[in-house]
């Protein structure tokens, strides 16, 4: 491998880490100033938009399992962010609505990271946004992570564990 090659490999590297380490420390971040993992604050944004949604729903937005986010949901209730309501229109189904005590949460939370990331995206030109998810889903694939269980939420870990980063 010729030095150029090494450097560049390095360089990759650090990259990487520099995109690991700023998700552990946002993680870190909004624990302490919410006492939220982003996964939760994902879920919690989520059913404020929507007002009220299925847990069914909330999976299919956030590309988990409905165990994942029932894993999620049950993490936001105890803390009594959200609440599971019978539905109206079909008393098998339960739905998921926030709380006053979410409302207040979501608005103390630091701006998300994905956030700042998508405003970063979107300001991109087409061809720059085609190369970026191009490189990102080849570093994925290098990786042998193309097939894991991913939400659009930048955070480390297992998205279900509520562990925080250390």
């Amino acid at each position: 491998m010729t030095t150029d090659a090494n450097a560049r490999m390095d360089d990759s590297l650090i990259a990487l880490r520099r995109i690991l380490r700023a998700t552990e420390l946002y993680a870190r971040d909004l624990a302490h100033a919410v006492g939220l993992t982003p996964a939760q604050l994902r879920v919690l944004q989520i059913v404020d938009e929507r007002d009220s949604v299925t847990p069914k729903a909330l999976a299919t937005q956030m590309g988990v399992s409905q165990a994942t986010v029932s894993a999620l949901v049950d993490k936001l209730v105890a803390q009594a962010l959200v609440e599971r309501v019978p539905s109206s229109q079909d008393r098998r189904q339960t739905n998921v609505t926030v709380t006053q005590n979410g409302r207040l949460r979501l608005e103390n939370a630091p701006d998300a990271l994905q956030q700042r990331y998508v405003r970063a995206f979107l300001d991109l030109a087409d061809w720059e946004q085609a190369q970026l998810v191009a490189t990102l889903e080849r570093v994925a694939d290098m990786l042998d992570a193309r097939k894991l269980d991913a939400s659009p939420v930048l955070t480390t870990g297992e998205i279900q564990s509520g562990k925080k980063p250390v």
